[in-house]
C-alpha cells in the first residue's frame, strides 16, 4: 500500500473516530478524493479488521462499531512541527506542511476525550486567523520551500536576490523565517564580503522600502552580519551541501524585535508641523498609525475654525511630501521650509496639469 494511501486511510479512520457518522461525499470532501475513492477505501478498511459500518436510509453513512478507538495516534516528526502553525493552515501550507497539519490535528482530536475533542471542534469553528494584510495580493513564494529546508537542517543556501539596485548572488547562512502581516521573511547571516556591500546599499535604501521588505543592515557578528531577506526576491534558491554553526544564544523572536524597533527608529528623518482640521485629525491615525495617534495626542488647542497644530514625525521628503498630500485640503503645511515648498510645487504643477485648455 502506498504511504499516501496509507495516510488517507488514516484520515479517514480518524475523521469517522471523531465526528462519528459520515456520508460518502462529506468524506471525499474532506480527503479531497472522489466517492468512488472513499467506496475503495472503506472496503480496504474492513478488509484490514476496522469495524466499518454502513447505515442505511436517509440519514445513513459510515460509522465505526460503537466503544471502537483507534490507538494510531502518534504523531510523526513532520505532524508534530506542523502544530505550532496550527493557527495559521495557509503558511503551513506554503512551507509544504498543509497534509501534515491536518492529518495531526486529526490525531490530536483522536486522543483528547470526548469533551475535550468537541470543544476543540469548536474553537475552530469559531476562531479563524488571517494574517495578511488588506488590499493585497498574496506575495509569490516559489523558493520558500527551499529555503524552509535550509533552515531547518541547517544548511548554507545560495541565492540570487533581487535588490532596488539590480540582482545579486549570495551565499547565505539560514537562521529563520518570519511571516509579518502576510509577507515571508528570511533572516540570515551573510559572510563578510556581501556585508558591506548589503550595507552600502541599505543606506541607500529609503526607509518605506525598507519597511515593505527590501535588504535592512542588520547588526553586526564579528566580521559576519545577521541580515532580512524579502522571500519573494529570491529569484533561485539553492541548498548546499554545507552545514553551519548557528550563533551562540541567537533568539529569533528577540532579534526580530530589535531590527523592528531599528527601522521605525531610522524610518523618521524629521518632523512636519501641520495645521489640521478635525477631519483630518481623525484621518491622521488611519494613515500613519502609532505615529499619527501620538501627533493628535499631543495637538495644540484647537484655533477659532477648530483647526489644531500637530508635530507629526516623516520619512524622507519624497515620501513626506506624498503623505501630506494624501490629506489634501485637511492639512496645511506650516514647516519645515524645504516640505512647504515641495508639497506647493507639487500642486502647482497638478494644477498646470488639470487646468482646462483653450
Amino acid at each position: 500500500m502506498g504511504a499516501m494511501r496509507a495516510d488517507r486511510l488514516l484520515s479517514l479512520l480518524l475523521l469517522l473516530q471523531n465526528r462519528g457518522r459520515m456520508t460518502a461525499p462529506e468524506l471525499a470532501e474532506e480527503l479531497e478524493v472522489s466517492v468512488r475513492t472513499v467506496y475503495r477505501d472503506i472496503d480496504a478498511l474492513g478488509a484490514s479488521g476496522i469495524p466499518v459500518y454502513a447505515d442505511r436510509g436517509p440519514v445513513g453513512g459510515y460509522r465505526l462499531l460503537d466503544g471502537y478507538r483507534t490507538r494510531l495516534t502518534g504523531l510523526t516528526g513532520d505532524e508534530a512541527d506542523s502544530l505550532f502553525l496550527a493557527g495559521m493552515p495557509g503558511p503551513a501550507t506554503e512551507l509544504g506542511l498543509g497534509a501534515d497539519l491536518a492529518t495531526a490535528q486529526l490525531k490530536l482530536r483522536a486522543a483528547l476525550p470526548a469533551e475535550l475533542g468537541e470543544r476543540s471542534r469548536r474553537i475552530q469553528e469559531r476562531f479563524h486567523l488571517d494574517a495578511p494584510g488588506w488590499f493585497r495580493d498574496a506575495e509569490e513564494v516559489p523558493h520558500l520551500g527551499a529555503v524552509a529546508e535550509a533552515v531547518w537542517r541547517p544548511r548554507a543556501l545560495r541565492v540570487d536576490y533581487r535588490r532596488w539596485r539590480g540582482e545579486v548572488r549570495r551565499k547565505v547562512h539560514p537562521l529563520g523565517l518570519v511571516l509579518k502581516g502576510g509577507i515571508w521573511y528570511l533572516v540570515a547571516r551573510a559572510e563578510s564580503a556581501e556585508s558591506a556591500e548589503s550595507a552600502e546599499s541599505a543606506e541607500s535604501t529609503e526607509s518605506t522600502e525598507s519597511a515593505e521588505g527590501a535588504e535592512g543592515a542588520e547588526g553586526a557578528e564579528g566580521a559576519e552580519s545577521v541580515r532580512t531577506y524579502r522571500v519573494s526576491r529570491i529569484l533561485n534558491a539553492e541548498v548546499l551541501d554545507e552545514t553551519f554553526e548557528r550563533p551562540t544564544g541567537f533568539d529569533l523572536a528577540a532579534h526580530w524585535a530589535e531590527s523592528s524597533r531599528r527601522l521605525e527608529e531610522m524610518r523618521f528623518q524629521g518632523e512636519a508641523e501641520l495645521l489640521l482640521t478635525p477631519r483630518g485629525l481623525r484621518l491622521l491615525p488611519m494613515k500613519f498609525g502609532a505615529a499619527g495617534e501620538a501627533a493628535v495626542a499631543a495637538a495644540g488647542p484647537p484655533d477659532a475654525d477648530g483647526r489644531a497644530r500637530v508635530v507629526l514625525p516623516v520619512e524622507s521628503l519624497p515620501v513626506a511630501t506624498h503623505d501630506v498630500l494624501w490629506l489634501g485640503a485637511e492639512a496645511d503645511v506650516l514647516g519645515p521650509p524645504e516640505l512647504r515648498e515641495a508639497v506647493a510645487r507639487t500642486i502647482t504643477e497638478l494644477a498646470q496639469r488639470y487646468a482646462p485648455s483653450g
